[in-house]
């Protein structure tokens, strides 16, 4: 058997056929190692400050990607609490994460300089002078832009929250952390905060 390359002139067809071929190959490897056009963050605290930067970046990047997925645990879980919705029936424990953690962004600390609430209402303050954003506006501004918000299933558990006292977010959803990890895989960016 001979090794010699073949003198054997390849017809246009042949060639066409594996040029289809290369390109499959490509598209599928490419399909399969790109990641999204997505950034995926984890929101682990329940400070002010820490959820202010998170939702400006939030809908920073939403302008800037196809898709911005948050997804809330632990600490920042109350954050996602509505204020005018009711408590339901609790048990001791549930009832007790209730009353010690914030009902809501409008009753977030600072990380630093709190002060016994002092700090957080000088931050409030001018904030407003320098018309800077709210927290609970740029939650209505990351809902606009297209956000998914998710809110990690055993923090709610846990802290024993439900859904019905939740603020109202047209995509937010309650999950567990193999859908972040789903999400954060395909991503181009993943951010702890």
């Amino acid at each position: 058997m001979s090794t010699e390359p073949s003198n054997a002139p390849v017809s246009n067809a042949d060639l066409a056929a594996q040029v289809v071929s290369l390109q499959a190959q490509i598209d599928e490897i490419k399909a399969s190692s790109l990641p999204e056009d997505k950034l995926s963050m984890v929101v682990f605290s329940g400070d002010l400050d820490k959820l202010l930067a998170s939702f400006i970046i939030a809908t920073g990047a939403a302008a800037m990607f196809e898709e911005v997925v948050m997804f809330f645990t632990f600490w920042a879980t109350p954050a996602l609490r509505d204020p005018a919705k009711g408590k339901g029936s609790k048990d001791f424990m549930s009832r007790m994460f209730g009353m010690m953690l914030p009902k809501g962004a409008g009753k977030l600390k600072l990380s630093q300089m709190h002060m016994g609430g002092m700090g957080t209402n000088m931050m409030r303050g001018h904030m407003r002078k320098k018309n800077v954003m709210a927290l609970e506006q740029l939650m209505k501004v990351a809902a606009e832009s297209g956000v998914r918000i998710y809110v990690c299933q055993m923090s709610m558990e846990l802290m024993g929250f439900s859904v019905d006292e939740l603020v109202d977010y047209p995509n937010l959803k309650v999950a567990g952390v193999a859908k972040f990890l789903q999400e954060a895989g395909s991503s181009k960016s993943t951010l702890f905060i």
